[in-house]
């Protein structure tokens, strides 16, 4: 009877052993992260932590002053400019060391070194769409400008000096959980983060699947579904604008016809790509406009909502410039933001830089390509990428003239090539600095130096906005675009021909802008550019209804605050609700909606358009559309594997607005024709069990169903604010959707004496056991603002200064 005691005592002393010792349980073993002295309990930090620090790094030139505030906002004050990145760099890592390095860990395609086989698909995609490539090459580039080289070294010697601070106690939690050590710091690690945003912001492509879906439809049907001019389309150069004779006389390849548009080749392939929604808001109006007299510029980015934020909120003040805004950890310099003298924002400007041409090899050895009548040699480039409890994974990938090979038949993970070989041309791979033109901007003093800073901008392309203290407003659709002739890039291109290629780049100065226009305002909201007499092809996706709904607003605003640009900027009413409800209700047969139904039909009827958080109205319109769009679309979608487009929801809404009975409302799979009155009311019907189920669990409130959330990176819920309840959407100003939205929301009114607002979803910190790490998150989601405290020499003193932080020279 004692044996049985002991063996099990010896059996459980055995099993803690190894969970407490090995990865069973954890990406590290469960013993090293519970350990008092070293484990996660170390990461929790006291309500009154102390930041005070007096530090000394040899490689500082002279003295820094850190001041905090009340929200862990750091004040940099640097005797050289140097000095101050050096500081920026260490900053960044003290409060966002994890955050760099994951995210230049996907951008570079080894996040299969963290988690293991599980993201190997990840990392195959981001290697072979040549994102290191990309860095070095940009990396090659910050080298020859001194400055911009220098600006990096420093920044990258401060990060590095943080992480040499750092001993086992200290390392963010996310190292301890998930079992790895931070490694140092490079200047092409910031050349990755920067190509990830080129990445992230790139203008959302869809050649494959619009190749795809051009081998189904006639070239009439297809123009319907996805037209390149929007009939709601208010574009950011106003209609009417007079544009030069282009610089560049773009010539259609002489087999285009037969060739191109006309091709039947099929592929099936799921790419990895950024969120659609990727977008923003800005403008600035001029002071004939606003109350004060002065111009106000306004910025929202809208992108991913995560914990840590993508943004770190600081001000650095040298005798070279004073400037405050959002940074990116990872990055020197203010990125949106202000200085003394002007303000200066962006929007994704949704351009089509990267496109897609067939490869002809020799043979299965792919050392030769066809190209130009001619077998051209390829290079290839080993991609080794680690596997974290695994050999390394080596990935051959070829390269040639027109980039790397990223899809051929040896890239399974579920793309189906039909062993065929596509090369990606991304604009990207190009040498460029942009870190230039924000380090420019933080000097800017007037025009001329916001226009001479914006030439560095090439990838992504960005509508650039301005406001100065001496009045001038400005908006640039700025970046490196390709000069292309219709619809080239829309669909994959022959690679055997040089004619494909593209011809140039728009000469800068024939970029769409507008500079102090007579309307008193300029904005974006990643809607088209400019009309369809800009000579240059556009492509892209440009989401028309935010832009339409502010450029109505300001046209008849006046004696504008900060305050109006605040309810402006967090405002909710959906127009495309206002143009699509009663065009729903107009073909929407009333008398076949039973009883019981009704009630939902009486919520569309009465909504009044906005998206506030406790609308019913919202929900029941956003259910019924999306069930219009499967009944209008599903049949032609379903009959292929093939993988197509989605239409936009503006082109079935102007579709439906000129013809009911257009033969993509039929079902093509009942002998019955149906018309839009039929697709309308089948998706009524279909969509009220599913609105009773909501109103069951109490999810039929807009916020409750939208579901909005900031999620940490490594998406532990435990570690994210889940089930905000914030208003707006897709088609709202306030875009705020399930995981992306608003990421800072900015207002500064260019007075003497410079007012400026701001707020982001998170905190500074990005230490889950910090109060700092998502303080602002509530603020956010109720539509507040923090003034933006810039501060002075002399101020030291103030109350408002709560830590500080001394870096001087050893």
């Amino acid at each position: 009877m004692k044996i049985i005691p002991l063996f099990l005592f010896s059996l459980i002393t055995v099993g803690l052993v190894l969970i407490l010792n090995t990865t069973w349980v954890l990406p590290a073993p469960l013993g090293k992260i519970l350990a008092p002295q070293s484990g996660v309990w170390q990461n929790a930090e006291p309500l009154d932590m102390d930041y005070n620090a007096s530090l000394n790094f040899p490689t500082l030139n002279g003295k820094v002053s850190v001041y905090f505030d009340e929200r862990l906002v750091p004040h940099v004050f640097a005797e050289n400019e140097n000095d101050a990145y050096f500081v920026q760099g260490y900053l960044h890592a003290k409060f966002r060391l994890w955050q760099m390095e994951f995210q230049t860990h996907a951008a570079a395609g080894r996040l299969s070194e963290i988690v293991g086989e599980k993201a190997l698909p990840l990392d195959r995609d981001k290697r072979r769409l040549g994102m290191v490539y990309a860095a070095e090459i940009a990396e090659k580039e910050v080298e020859k400008d001194p400055v911009s080289l220098a600006e990096c070294n420093n920044y990258t010697a401060g990060v590095n000096a943080y992480i040499s601070s750092l001993k086992e106690s200290t390392l963010p939690i996310e190292y301890k959980l998930l079992g790895y050590h931070p490694e140092k710091w490079t200047n092409l690690k910031t050349a990755l983060f920067l190509k990830f945003m080129a990445f992230d912001l790139a203008g959302y492509e869809n050649d494959f699947e619009s190749t795809n879906a051009k081998t189904l439809l006639s070239a009439n049907d297809f123009n319907k579904i996805y037209p390149i001019i929007m009939d709601s389309l208010d574009p950011i150069v106003p209609k009417g604008t007079v544009f030069p004779k282009p610089g560049i006389e773009v010539k259609i390849p002489a087999s285009a016809d037969s060739i191109y548009y006309d091709r039947n080749d099929t592929t099936i392939i799921e790419e990895h790509k950024p969120d659609p929604n990727n977008g923003s808001n800005n403008w600035a109006v001029a002071g004939s406009k606003t109350s004060s007299g002065a111009p106000i510029l306004c910025n929202d980015p809208h992108l991913g909502l995560n914990l840590p934020s993508l943004w770190y909120e600081m001000q650095i003040s040298t005798p070279a410039f004073n400037a405050y805004g959002a940074t990116f950890p990872g990055a020197p310099a203010i990125i949106i933001g202000f200085n003394d003298s002007c303000a200066f924002g962006f929007t994704n400007a949704m351009r089509d830089v990267r496109d897609y041409y067939e490869i002809k090899f020799k043979d299965a050895s792919r050392k030769e390509y066809w190209f130009d009548s001619a077998w051209v040699p390829t290079t290839f480039r080993i991609e080794k990428i680690g596997r974290k409890g695994q050999s390394d994974y080596l990935d051959t990938v070829a390269y040639t003239i027109m980039g790397p090979v990223m899809y051929d038949p040896t890239y399974s993970g579920g793309r189906n090539t039909q062993n065929k070989n596509y090369a990606v041309r991304w604009k990207a791979h190009d040498p460029s600095n942009e870190l230039k033109m924000f380090t420019l901007l933080d000097k800017a003093k007037n025009y001329n130096d916001y226009y001479e800073a914006i030439k560095f901008l090439h990838t992504p392309g960005q509508n650039c906005i301005f406001a100065c203290k001496n009045g001038d407003i400005a908006i640039w659709d700025q970046g490196a675009f390709p000069a292309k002739w219709y619809r080239q890039g829309d669909f994959v291109m022959p690679g055997t021909d040089s004619s494909y290629f593209w011809q140039g780049v728009i000469p800068q100065e024939e970029n769409p802008h507008e500079i102090n226009p007579a309307r008193g305002f300029v904005s974006s909201a990643n809607q088209l550019p400019a009309d369809s007499t800009y000579p240059y092809y556009l492509g892209g996706n440009y989401p028309p209804y935010r832009g339409w709904e502010i450029n109505k607003r300001l046209s008849v605003m006046n004696q504008i605050t900060p305050q109006d640009m605040m309810k402006l900027q967090t405002d909710n009413y959906n127009v495309f609700g206002e143009m699509a409800v009663p065009v729903l209700l107009k073909y929407l047969d009333q008398s076949q909606i039973s009883t019981q139904d009704q009630k939902y039909l009486t919520i569309l009827s009465s909504w009044n358009f906005r998206n506030d958080p406790d609308s019913k109205g919202a929900t029941v319109f956003k259910v019924l559309w999306d069930s219009l769009t499967v009944a209008v679309w599903a049949d032609e979608f379903n009959n292929t594997k093939l993988k197509l487009p989605r239409p936009f929801e503006s082109t079935l809404l102007d579709l439906m607005k000129k013809d009911s009975t257009l033969s993509f409302y039929d079902n093509i799979n009942t002998p019955q024709k149906e018309t839009l009155k039929d697709d309308i009311l089948t998706a009524f019907k279909k969509s009220a069990p599913y609105f009773n189920q909501l109103e069951n669990e109490g999810k039929l409130e807009w916020w409750k169903f939208k579901d909005t959330k900031v999620m940490n990176l490594a998406r532990l819920d435990a570690f994210s604010r889940l089930h905000l309840p914030i208003g707006g959407g897709t088609h709202t100003i306030n875009a705020a959707n399930a995981q992306h939205g608003p990421s800072w929301r900015m207002i500064v009114s260019l007075t003497p004496e410079t007012e400026a607002y701001g707020v982001y979803p998170g905190g500074q910190s990005g230490n889950p056991g910090s109060r700092f790490y998502d303080d602002f998150v509530d603020s956010w989601v109720q539509g507040k603002y923090y003034r933006l405290w810039v501060m002075k020499y002399g101020e030291e003193k103030s109350d408002k200064v709560k830590w500080v932080m001394t870096f001087s020279k050893s």
